[in-house]
């Protein structure tokens, strides 16, 4: 059976679990980049994301060799997990779900719910590998079986639907000139672009990392496998040290240049853009596909038909605060300065004149209080237009100011913002 008809099937099998999520043309987005854009809405799964898709196919599959007795395994602390414990329930299978200690109480509260009383929450090391090293040392002991986010051809399959869908649902019969897709361990863009290519649409598609987790792009680089030595964990649905093996051996035909990293903070701008233009909430890893249009020349864009899949919707609300933060700095709408401030009375007063209409203070704090002519102050500053910090940095330069502006120094910046 080819590919493409093993897909199809998985398709067919899915829809006991959910309807086909839709396919949107976007008005904001097709005007602001002159193509027609439509999303993919995989955030409006029953789990808020794609993951739930390879978990069901994973599942279908062994069950159907008359494994209903197994224990499932799997090690996550995000959407694999709650794909995991909604499938779990579904088949009415036992199910264990491993997590690092670290995880925030809401992911453990939400895939307790998807689960119910068919699954088991264990709480393992404070670092992810401790969690899966657990999970497999489990799995082994007990002869459960181990469900991978990404590394599997069953995996693959079931992600591969969300590339059936999008050629079923396309207007007018269209086959998209362009399809933006989210990376982290690969299984979803294996399975989409393979499935394109068996249905033979010729479609070009662009692989959408992170800055600061470029495992697919390294690896296509080599010419092989690439485990990164260090992760940005920002984008924690994508930040993957090191893309699945047969991910790999699907995708290893494109060229590194049909990878586009995605920065982490222009990402947040983007979430943010999103959330209150359109009202979508968005995951950092959700936001790659979209965030990456900003990379694509106009005449690039113009007049085509582009699909952006949107992976995921499970965002944390407490993060907001981190987000809005980067993407102002991003921005260039916020700064951060380190100023040697003289110990003296009006030191204050003369600082403030100096900022203008639109300039506000969001942070004042003393960094070394003991000093006794001059100390050390970490200064905030937001304004409404990023030009207005050429103007005010000329000002404290003429004043005569000592500072230093750290926005954009990551070491300081993650120790003292």
């Amino acid at each position: 059976m080819s590919f493409a008809s093993s897909v199809l099937r998985a398709e067919a099998a899915v829809r006991d679990l959910f309807t086909e999520t839709p396919l949107q043309e976007n008005d904001y987005l097709s005007r602001k980049f002159g193509a027609r854009i439509f999303l993919k809405r995989e955030d409006l799964t029953p789990v808020r994301s794609y993951k739930i898709r390879g978990a069901f196919n994973f599942f279908r599959k062994e069950l159907a060799q008359d494994r209903q007795q197994a224990t499932f395994v799997c090690a996550s602390a995000g959407n694999h997990a709650q794909g995991f414990a909604f499938v779990c329930r579904h088949f009415g299978v036992r199910g264990v779900v491993f997590m690092p200690v670290t995880t925030p109480q809401q992911k453990i509260d939400k895939t307790r719910l998807f689960g119910g009383e068919w699954i088991e929450i264990r709480l393992v090391g404070d670092f992810f590998d401790d969690c899966y090293r657990a999970a497999l040392e489990f799995a082994e002991s007990s002869g459960g079986h181990m469900v991978p986010p990404f590394d599997h051809k069953d995996i693959i399959e079931g992600q591969a639907t969300v590339g059936a869908e999008i050629l079923r649902q396309m207007p007018e019969g269209r086959v998209p000139d362009m399809v933006l897709i989210p990376v982290g361990g690969g299984g979803l863009s294996a399975g989409v672009s393979r499935y394109f290519a068996d249905a033979g649409a010729a479609t070009r598609f662009v692989f959408c990392e992170p800055l600061g987790a470029p495992s697919l792009k390294r690896s296509l680089e080599e010419g092989k496998r690439v485990k990164l030595a260090k992760v940005d964990n920002f984008v924690d649905g994508a930040a993957v040290a090191e893309i699945g093996r047969e991910p790999l051996r699907h995708l290893k035909e494109f060229s590194a240049d049909a990878v586009r990293l995605v920065p982490e903070n222009r990402l947040c701008a983007t979430m943010v853009e999103i959330l209150n233009v359109e009202g979508v909430v968005l995951e950092p890893a959700g936001a790659l596909s979209i965030d990456a249009l900003k990379d694509s020349p106009r005449r690039e864009l113009k007049g085509k038909t582009v699909v952006c899949i949107v992976s995921g919707g499970n965002f944390d609300f407490e993060r907001l605060p981190d987000v809005k933060e980067r993407a102002l700095r991003f921005e260039g709408l916020k700064k951060y300065f380190v100023f040697r401030f003289p110990q003296r009375p009006g030191a204050l007063r003369a600082f403030l004149d100096l900022l203008g209409p639109d300039d506000d203070i969001a942070r004042f704090e003393y960094l070394k209080k003991s000093a006794r002519n001059f100390g050390s102050v970490l200064i905030g500053i937001e304004t409404k237009e990023a030009r207005n910090f050429d103007a005010l940095i000329k000002r404290f330069n003429e004043s005569g100011w000592a500072y230093e502006d750290i926005t954009e120094n990551e070491t300081l910046a993650g120790l003292i913002i």
